[in-house]
């Protein structure tokens, strides 16, 4: 049995301990009114013996002098002794049932020394009374029935010590188990959190800082000898840092993120073109049909723009960019068209590409990627219904 089951059982028999003490007194009070000569003496140094004992293993367990099996060893004799005087043995071997289980540590050593007490009660009793209608009636019949008890109760007493022990470590283990996946949880809900927030970034701030530093370079190659063009680069340079700063606050505040605008989705998608041709002054044509759609649907449309339009812009060297969006019977679906230099889709690994498929996988829809080197890119989100 575990340390557990045995902490439990000395937990539960430290009551019957206590009256194990009032009982002992009492059989000294009777061996002393009932016996008589030598054999009082005896009898009380019996069961003193046993008492000694059992307060030295009851109050220092750990003591090197008397060990369990050494207590009930002297327990055998001592009740071999009561036995042979006839002197309060059966009262001694019902009070010290529990100390075979309790101190035996293993249900077969535990057997083992009640065994030796039966056998050492019935020699002791034969020896005095010889084979006598009394021996079989009293000692044999009487003191197998209280071992039978004893043995029942002992047995059903560690069934029960050993089922409450299993269910305790099965209930440690369930509470490890458990903290285990909420701290996996807590892991996991961070990890999409960072991911959710460098998507936000990536497709809002880093595109507006992006837009600034090529404004910001062309106003400068521009100052000498375009002066009103630089004007008003540098006026898209104050809008689009406006607008990241109303994003910023966004991700950072208690407004949801999204900077979709007031309107359709059709009226930010045509803000978004006019600021992307004013900045290159790449020809783009927009093909925008007004549509109704949800909040999740129209930020998941506008990211896939800005993303597209900022893909032409830093890696394209496209001249002309086309723009469409459309209700099919798939859906809604936003199609970015540009006769660039085109790549090759396979090894593209790019964050933004990845951060398109996830928005439009997270409504149910799909992204379709068509390129190759010297031919252009046709980028095509795809919204269920």
């Amino acid at each position: 049995m575990t340390t557990t089951a045995d902490a439990l059982w000395a937990t539960s028999l430290r009551r019957w301990n206590a009256v194990c003490w009032v009982l002992f007194a009492a059989m000294a009070v009777g061996i002393t009114a009932l016996s008589l000569g030598a054999d009082r003496y005896l009898a009380l140094a019996l069961l003193g013996s046993v008492a000694l004992c059992f307060a030295v293993l009851d109050r220092r367990p750990g003591n090197p002098v008397v060990r369990p099996h050494g207590y009930l060893s002297v327990l055998v004799i001592a009740l071999t002794g009561l036995a042979y005087l006839r002197t309060s043995y059966a009262a001694l071997f019902m009070v010290t049932l529990p100390h075979y289980w309790m101190f035996g540590r293993t249900p077969r050593i535990s057997l083992a020394f009640l065994g030796l007490a039966t056998a050492g009660t019935l020699v002791g009793s034969w020896v005095r009374q010889g084979w006598s209608g009394t021996f079989f009636g009293e000692s044999v019949v009487g003191t197998l029935i209280v071992v039978a008890v004893g043995v029942l109760i002992g047995l059903w007493a560690r069934a029960v010590v050993e089922q409450s022990s299993e269910r305790a470590r099965l209930i440690t283990e369930l509470e490890r188990t458990q903290a285990e996946l909420t701290e996996a949880h807590l892991r996991q809900g961070a990890a999409e959190e960072r991911e959710r927030m460098a998507r936000e970034i990536h497709d809002t701030l880093a595109q507006g800082f992006a837009s600034i530093v090529v404004l910001a370079e062309a106003a400068r190659a521009g100052l000498a000898t375009d002066p009103a063009r630089t004007a008003r680069q540098l006026v898209s340079i104050e809008s689009t840092a406006r607008e990241n700063l109303a994003e910023a606050r966004e991700l950072v505040g208690s407004a949801p993120p999204g900077g979709a605008h007031p309107g359709s989705v059709a009226q930010t998608v045509r803000r978004i073109v006019d600021r992307f041709a004013e900045d290159t002054g790449l020809s783009v044509t927009a093909e925008l049909a007004d549509l109704d759609c949800d909040q999740q649907t129209r930020i998941t449309l506008l990211r896939c723009a800005q993303e597209s339009l900022a893909n032409v812009r830093k890696h394209a060297r496209a001249s002309t960019v086309g723009v469409v969006l459309a209700r099919t019977s798939h859906g809604v679906e936003l199609e970015v068209t540009d006769d660039g230099t085109g790549f090759v889709v396979e090894a593209s690994a790019g964050f933004g590409l990845d951060g398109m498929r996830k928005r439009l996988a997270g409504l149910g829809g799909r992204l379709t990627v068509t390129s190759s080197v010297g031919d252009g890119t046709r980028i095509l989100a795809v919204v269920p219904a």
